[in-house]
């Protein structure tokens, strides 16, 4: 998470949207940088509005805009499944090595969960039920109009380094899965698709 005082803005990082790149790249411009321990890195937008929202508003005397990343949903677990298919995961509870794709998907769509499938949902950290969603949420495949926004606000040239990179796999989904999916990640297709 990075928040920028003068700008009055706050860019959350949700996972697996580029989050360590735009770190990267815009670190030594924020007034806040929280990358560690990963629970507070990414803060999603209801802790935001619960703990960090309110004190930065009464500070500052007026609200901060609130932006974030969204990644396509299946693409998204992808890259969740691929991530944690590295040799260097710390808990071998959490691996995908030894599983399809298809089953990380029908896992994630279970309930409970494995551990490997527990990586959450993006609708969940961008708009939280009964809640105020982020200001600006904008679609990781469009990047570009990301950056725009971001050197509009910050008067400053960004340029993303190619960070944390999942390694390549195969993405095959039975018509099943596609199925199931769909029903169970309708939240996060329908936010993406609202987004333009």
């Amino acid at each position: 998470m990075l928040v920028f005082w003068e700008q009055r803005l706050a860019i959350l990082a949700t996972p697996k949207t580029g989050s360590t790149a735009i770190e990267a790249a815009l670190e030594s411009l924020a007034a806040v940088s929280i990358q560690r321990p990963p629970a507070l890195k990414h803060t999603n937008v209801a802790r935001f509005h619960r703990f960090i929202g309110p004190y930065l508003e009464a500070t500052a005397g007026e609200p901060f805009t609130i932006v974030a990343l969204m990644r396509e949903p299946r693409d998204w677990l992808g890259s969740w499944y691929r991530y944690r298919q590295r040799d260097d995961i710390p808990d071998q509870a959490n691996s995908t090595t030894d599983i399809s794709f298809d089953t990380f998907v029908t896992a994630w769509c279970s309930d409970p969960q494995p551990a490997y499938a527990a990586v959450g949902s993006q609708a969940r950290f961008l708009c939280p039920p009964n809640g105020k969603r982020a200001d600006k949420i904008f679609r990781y495949e469009s990047i570009e109009d990301f950056i725009e926004f971001l050197e509009d606000r910050l008067d400053f040239q960004i340029i993303l380094p190619r960070l944390n990179v999942s390694p390549s796999a195969p993405m095959n989904l039975s018509p099943e899965t596609e199925a199931l999916l769909a029903q169970r990640a309708a939240e996060d297709f329908r936010l993406y698709e609202s987004l333009t």
